[in-house]
């Protein structure tokens, strides 16, 4: 076993693996680092795990041969495909890297098949030996065993690298990293049970699935019966989400490769397969995607029509709902603000408003969008709304619930507990939120836009900030309320002209 035999501190995790990250700065784009660190974490730590399997199993039998059965171990590793053995390769580092990790992947296929990833661990020109030395060395210098490195703590740690990674590639990491804070906030409103069914149809590093296992445990409820399924186009995003949910300890769950509008994985009996719970963060109003064949959708996802050419996001809103269970199917989708007024979308806003499957919509705040001034908005939707929900829809505005740290916006715990009370409540609140009934929206052109029917008094005296990042925050939620006071004298207008 290689490496040092102390438990770790989150802190020191932390700083362990973003030294791998800082061995390649310089070297290759930051917005590469994922695709070698993530693979060669899981591979020490399956290593490392397997070692310690072993010792607990031949303190038990005392025979090296009978605790090398497979049933002693999560993970079979070959001989000669260890984490060790690469690193005592003298030469062609890559090559042994790349056939260890293809040897585990065929010794645990029905689990492990391409879990690695895709990454060129040959082509030196990009990845030197010596480069991809340092980077094992590095690894080699803590044992990632379980009882040095929790699942937990590991999959926190992993989290982590996750953000940091988002934070160095940009603006791009988007479909790569959902706000965290964000992700608890959702999964609280749809609150996941044990036993149920949870999807994310473009679920990137799988952290909105960790989160409905997560906020079960946090509870102290039942969470291993929890199945989880998730669709993700990127091959290395899709790959790092399986390492992602194994690093939390996390067995049951399905992730498929491949685009959800064009080729939805997840069926059953030639039709789309449906869920308890839909968490998703879809790319936001992509415009390359194939609008002539969802106009002739073989799925059934074509309840409201076609979304125009420049926005899909109404093509990945009704594969959403087309994937709920229809007795106890729920959603949320975090989307742009856009999705809630824009004309185009008009006649698809009006279906959906006339399916009565729309429980809240929810306006945040800006920045929640990662790494874009861009605004979010939640959608809440249920297959069977309560009895006294029907035919209205709960409105928050949220716009001043977040707070800034380091330019990044997120919410506190104080502001996931007003936006989960006032979700819960679903009655009026002055300034905050509206329940508003169907005729309401369709008698203001099917338009969601929640300025049009709550107003915002101004909260901060002028002059009041302590700091510069405090007056940035605040100078941000005034843009969005002049933008508010546009929407909502722009929709005055229209309807003068009816």
């Amino acid at each position: 076993m290689s490496g040092g035999e102390c438990r770790l501190t989150q802190a020191e995790l932390e700083t362990y693996l973003w030294g791998a990250a800082i061995l390649l700065r310089g070297l290759i784009d930051a917005g590469d680092y994922k695709q070698y660190i993530f693979p060669l974490l899981f591979f020490k730590r399956i290593s490392d795990v397997y070692d310690e399997e072993r010792a607990a199993a031949l303190d038990i039998y005392g025979d090296e041969e009978l605790a090398a059965r497979p049933e002693n171990h999560r993970f079979q590793i070959p001989p000669g495909a260890h984490w060790d053995d690469v690193r005592r390769s003298p030469k062609n580092l890559g090559a042994a890297l790349t056939k260890a990790m293809h040897r585990i992947e065929s010794a645990n296929a029905e689990q492990l098949t391409g879990v690695f990833g895709d990454a060129q661990w040959t082509n030196k020109d990009r990845l030197s030996d010596e480069t991809l030395r340092n980077l094992i060395e590095h690894f080699s210098t803590k044992t990632l065993s379980i009882a040095n490195v929790p699942e937990d703590e590991l999959g926190q740690a992993y989290e982590y690298l996750v953000k940091k990674f988002a934070d160095d590639s940009g603006h791009t990491a988007q479909e790569f990293y959902t706000n965290r804070t964000l992700v608890h906030l959702m999964v609280q409103m749809l609150a996941p049970k044990p036993g149920e069914s949870v999807y994310d149809p473009t679920c990137g590093t799988g952290g909105m699935l960790v989160s409905a296992v997560a906020e079960l445990k946090r509870q102290g409820k039942e969470h291993r019966n929890v199945r989880l399924f998730g669709q993700e186009r990127n091959v290395m995003t899709s790959s790092i989400a399986r390492m992602n949910l194994f690093l939390h300890g996390i067995e049951d769950f399905t992730i498929e490769r491949g685009d959800t509008l064009a080729d939805p994985k997840f069926l059953h009996q030639d039709r789309l397969r449906t869920f308890d719970v839909v968490l998703a963060n879809p790319p936001y109003s992509i415009k390359q995607w194939d609008r002539t064949a969802f106009g002739s959708d073989k799925w059934g996802r074509k309840v409201w029509g076609v979304p125009p050419q420049g926005r899909a996001d109404y093509a990945f809103f009704q594969h959403i709902v087309a994937s709920l269970k229809p007795e106890t199917g729920r959603c949320a989708i975090l989307f742009p603000h856009g999705v809630l007024f824009r004309k185009e979308e008009q006649e698809l806003r009006e279906k959906l408003i006339r399916a009565d499957i729309l429980e809240c919509v929810l306006g945040l705040g800006p920045g929640l969008f990662y790494n874009s001034p861009m605004e979010a908005c939640v959608i809440i939707c249920r297959t069977r709304k309560r009895a006294r929900q029907k035919r209205k829809v709960l409105l928050i505005n949220a716009v001043d619930q977040f707070a800034r740290e380091r330019s990044q916006s997120y919410l506190s715990p104080q502001h996931i507990d007003t936006i989960l009370n006032a979700y819960q409540m679903f009655t009026d609140i002055d300034g905050f939120a509206k329940v508003v009934t169907q005729e309401e929206f369709l008698a203001n052109e099917a338009s969601l836009s929640i300025p049009l029917y709550i107003s915002t008094p101004r909260e901060t005296p002028i002059g009041s900030w302590d700091s510069l990042e405090e007056l940035v925050a605040d100078w941000d939620v005034e843009a969005r309320r002049t933008q508010q006071d546009a929407e909502r004298l722009i929709n005055m207008l229209r309807g003068g002209a009816r």
